[in-house]
């Protein structure tokens, strides 16, 4: 599972601001996509505490309420050269709200990268996954990345759907059962 036993690697870069966008909704609303920084752990940790039990449960494969505080650390605290943690952020009564997160870590090889994606339950089918995920391939490629894979579970349609329409192709995990490797060429 993503991120399961990495740590922060000691020399952190500094902060990617090339990587911050706004984007415009068809719905009107508007979001800004941008790196994860440490001072955003207590979004981090609201996002996770509203998602459904459903969307908890297939973002982390497992039945988890909430962030432990080493967990948000590891979550808020990245090493950029490494790790992208691209959230997507709304303005809810003038304080910013995270919506969506996606994140990617670097394999020891170095060419291809893990990701995950969430999208809080209320703002799902309204663009926002799709934005975030363009955003994180794009500084995959700017890293000098060449794959993106990641797991899915097989009952898990809504995603691999989507992946799919980002280029993500999909095949049975041999070791186990319940899941699906999805993989798209950067």
């Amino acid at each position: 599972m993503l991120f399961r036993d990495q740590c922060p690697h000691p020399d952190m870069q500094p902060y990617p601001t090339h990587l911050v966008q706004h984007v415009a909704l068809d719905s009107g609303h508007g979001i800004t996509i941008r790196p994860i920084r440490p001072e955003d752990a207590e979004i981090e940790a609201e996002f996770v505490r509203n998602l459904s039990n459903e969307s908890r449960y297939y973002r982390f494969m497992g039945s988890l309420r909430e962030l432990t505080p080493q967990m948000l650390s590891h979550f808020t605290r990245v090493d950029y050269d490494r790790h992208m943690a691209l959230i997507a952020v709304t303005l809810v009564n003038g304080r910013e709200s995270e919506v969506a997160v996606a994140r990617y870590i670097i394999a020891d090889a170095g060419s291809s990268c893990e990701f995950a994606i969430v999208v809080t339950d209320a703002w799902q089918h309204r663009g926002v996954g799709t934005h975030l995920m363009r955003a994180l391939m794009d500084a995959a490629r700017q890293r000098g990345l060449h794959t993106m894979y990641g797991e899915v579970f097989s009952s898990n349609h809504k995603m691999l759907n989507f992946v799919a329409r980002l280029g993500f192709h999909a095949t049975p995990d041999p070791n186990d059962a319940r899941l699906m490797r999805i993989e798209a060429i950067l």
